[in-house]
């Protein structure tokens, strides 16, 4: 088997198992920026809550420009790190509204000059907010390709690299979602299901872990 119908079978299984729903949302490219910058170093479910109590309150650019500080402080400050993430909010919304017309700029280089976008932000609002091709590498992404065998490095940005060089174009706008469930629901990371239960993961004839592990 060649290593193209390789990979996009992992993609095709994944896909199988778990499907694809973020893209049915449609959000908005403020939002999908915000909420990253919120997810950084906190708990995914705390920020899914605390996102949309957020934008109830401020919705656009010009009007976290104009909120107070400690209003945002108030609202986010379940998520951790509240203080330096109100203050990075209020001055990506003062840079979008400045220089980019109020309007989320559609390129990496444009996202990575905002305060506290990396890599990982930046790709993920090109993916879920324009639905443009780029793998967006969190700890989850990172760690379930180097468990799987997928790649074998040490950084987020690394392992960002090789699976653009080993997955279709066309498959790298699902990668994240695919991975990132994979990691929360089956290949979790102290505990995998697959050594207690192997038709749990669509992986294990495919996977290092599970060859090396595997009773």
């Amino acid at each position: 088997m060649t290593k193209p119908n390789k990979y996009s079978e992992i993609v095709a299984l994944l896909r199988k198992k778990y499907g694809i729903s973020f893209f049915e949302r449609g959000e908005d490219p403020f939002y999908v920026l915000i909420s990253t910058v919120l997810s950084q170093r906190a708990n995914d479910k705390t920020t899914y809550r605390i996102s949309p109590i957020l934008f109830g309150q401020f919705s656009t650019p010009k009007q976290f420009v104009a909120a107070k500080t400690s209003a945002i402080e108030k609202i986010i400050k379940p998520i951790g790190f509240y203080k330096t993430k109100a203050k990075r909010i209020k001055e990506i919304s003062k840079i979008i509204v400045d220089k980019f017309d109020g309007k989320v700029p559609e390129n990496l280089e444009s996202l990575m000059s905002l305060p506290g976008v990396g890599r990982k932000t930046a790709n993920c609002v090109l993916v879920y907010a324009f639905h443009k091709p780029a793998i967006p590498v969190d700890v989850h992404v990172h760690r379930i390709s180097n468990r799987i065998g997928l790649v074998k490095t040490d950084k987020p940005e690394q392992t960002e690299q090789e699976l653009m060089k080993i997955f279709k174009k066309k498959e790298w706008i699902i990668i994240n979602e695919l991975l990132v469930k994979h990691g929360q629901q089956t290949c979790k990371p102290v505990k995998p299901l697959c050594l207690e239960i192997p038709s749990s993961c669509p992986l294990v004839k495919m996977c290092d872990y599970f060859k090396n592990n595997a009773n």
